[in-house]
């Protein structure tokens, strides 16, 4: 069993960029049943990254938590993090 669960994030309100204190992240699109594949996005040395299937547009803040996001709705909360 992994003690590192990857971030996921979600463009459900459908806003043109989403701050992120991750740079390792997952992005589902819109929230389930309307969620896309769940892709892995690495920024690497960048500063953001565009999801290819839903074209968000995800920024790296080092001010935000590795699981939380700008809007902080976009942060996908599992119940174990609830």
């Amino acid at each position: 069993m992994t003690d590192h669960v990857v971030p996921h994030f979600h463009n459900e309100a459908g806003v043109a960029v989403i701050d992120i204190g991750a740079r390792e992240f997952m992005c589902i699109g819109a929230l389930a049943p309307f969620d896309h594949p769940h892709v892995f996005l690495d920024m690497g040395a960048e500063a953001d990254i565009i999801c290819p299937y839903c074209s968000t547009l995800y920024r790296h803040d080092t001010a935000l938590d590795p699981r939380a996001a700008r809007p902080a709705e976009c942060a996908l909360v599992t119940r174990t993090e609830a």
